[in-house]
């Protein structure tokens, strides 16, 4: 690094420090924030949003690299949900309809389905316990984003404003003993989430997962779905624990986690 280089870098942070005022950087306020996210999201009968996501993690040779995917998650509470991803290994879709749980793998043309009955956070709850997958930005799917993502936040702060997709948002920071993550809260009467970033701090090399969301729709302004499966003719049924490449990376092809 050059020293014109360190020195612009240490005026970069020194200028966040100074924008960080004490007042803004207070933990009540910055998680009074995401609280009204939090209720405006659980308020919301009807969701669906389109995403764009990266997932940074570390080959077996050293190499970090990002995998990038897209999809679009729709949801109606308490117990139907839609998701759909596309990229890397993945191109997926997934349904739950209050009653069954199936997935389809489109580049082979398999489906899978599961009897399962409870509501959005059941879902998710088994995904990751069962299947070692999360659904994109699941907590902030759940029936309560502020309860699970606050338990173990040991700080918090608020970083000022930033654009996204040109929308104005508050720039939110968060801290646990085991990852650290940020999130871009619209301003004004609708407070979406526009990004989400978490990054692991157990794992050698810190692997992250960002996810940025856009158009989103709620109430009448969502299509009709019936939250049913349609896989494309001749797709062929197997078990759903068959089914390979539901997320973005294979296990064993890297080290750390995705989150």
């Amino acid at each position: 690094m050059t020293i014109y280089r360190l020195k612009l870098f240490a005026a970069v942070v020194a200028g966040l420090a100074f924008a960080v005022s004490p007042a803004s950087a207070e933990q009540s306020e910055t998680k009074a924030v995401f609280k009204a996210m939090s209720d405006f999201l659980t308020a919301q009968q009807s969701v669906s949003v389109g995403y764009d996501a990266t997932l940074e993690i570390v080959t077996a040779e050293m190499m970090k690299v990002g995998l990038a995917s897209s999809g679009n998650i729709s949801f109606s509470r308490p117990d139907k949900i839609r998701m759909t991803r596309t990229g890397g290994i993945a191109d997926v879709e997934m349904v739950y309809d209050g009653k069954t749980l199936s997935a389809y793998g489109k580049t082979l043309n398999v489906f899978g389905k599961l009897p399962l009955e409870g509501k959005v956070d059941d879902v998710i709850a088994m995904l990751r316990d069962e299947f070692g997958l999360e659904l994109p930005a699941a907590d902030l799917l759940s029936s309560s984003p502020y309860e699970v993502m606050m338990e173990n936040v040991i700080d918090a702060k608020a970083l000022g404003e930033g654009m996204i997709r040109g929308v104005m948002c508050d720039h939110l920071a968060f801290r646990t003993a085991d990852v650290d993550w940020q999130i871009w809260v619209a301003q004004g009467e609708k407070p979406f989430p526009c990004r989400f970033t978490i990054t692991s701090k157990m794992t050698a090399l810190a692997p992250s997962y960002s996810i940025e969301f856009s158009g989103w729709k709620t109430g009448a302004e969502i299509a009709a779905d019936d939250f049913q499966l349609k896989p494309a003719d001749g797709a062929k049924e197997v078990a759903i624990t068959e089914l390979k490449g539901l997320d973005e990376v294979p296990a064993p092809a890297v080290e750390g986690d995705a989150q």
